[in-house]
C-alpha cells in the first residue's frame, strides 16, 4: 500500500513561486511513476506534469511547460512540484498520485494512476 499526502499550498500573488510536497507512506516510492493533476473550481480535473518511476521521462502540460519542474527525494520518500512564474490560472486543488504497478514511465491519464492523495489549494492573486 502507498498512502500520498499532499502539503505546501497557500496564497501567493502572480509570479511567485510554489513548492508543493507529495509525501508517501507505507511502501517505498521510489519504484513508482508519480503525476500531478490539479482541478479549479467549476473544471475537469486536469494533468500537470509526470515523472517515471526511475526520473528518466517527464511529460508536461503545455500550460505549464517551462514553468513546473516535478523532482523526487527518495531518501525522504517525497516528490515535489515546483511551480515558478505562477499565474491566476494556475489556481486549483493540486493532487499528486502514484501507478500501481513499479517501474512504470510517466503517463498523462488519470487511469493510469491508483495511488491519489487528499489535495492542497493552491491560490494566485493578480
Amino acid at each position: 500500500q502507498v498512502q500520498l499526502v499532499e502539503s505546501g499550498g497557500g496564497l501567493v500573488q502572480a509570479g511567485d513561486s510554489l513548492r508543493l510536497s507529495c509525501a508517501a507512506s507505507g511502501r517505498t516510492f521510489s519504484s513508482y511513476a508519480v503525476g500531478w493533476f490539479r482541478q479549479a473550481p467549476g473544471k475537469e480535473r486536469e494533468f500537470v506534469i509526470a515523472v517515471s518511476w526511475n526520473g528518466g521521462r517527464t511529460d508536461y502540460a503545455h500550460s505549464v511547460k517551462g514553468r513546473f519542474t516535478i523532482s523526487r527525494d527518495n531518501a525522504k520518500n517525497t516528490v515535489y512540484l515546483q511551480m515558478n512564474s505562477l499565474k491566476p490560472e494556475d489556481t486549483a486543488v493540486y493532487y499528486c498520485a502514484a501507478q500501481f504497478r513499479p517501474f512504470a514511465s510517466a503517463s498523462s491519464q488519470q487511469a493510469d494512476y491508483y495511488y491519489w492523495g487528499q489535495g492542497t489549494q493552491v491560490t494566485v492573486s493578480s
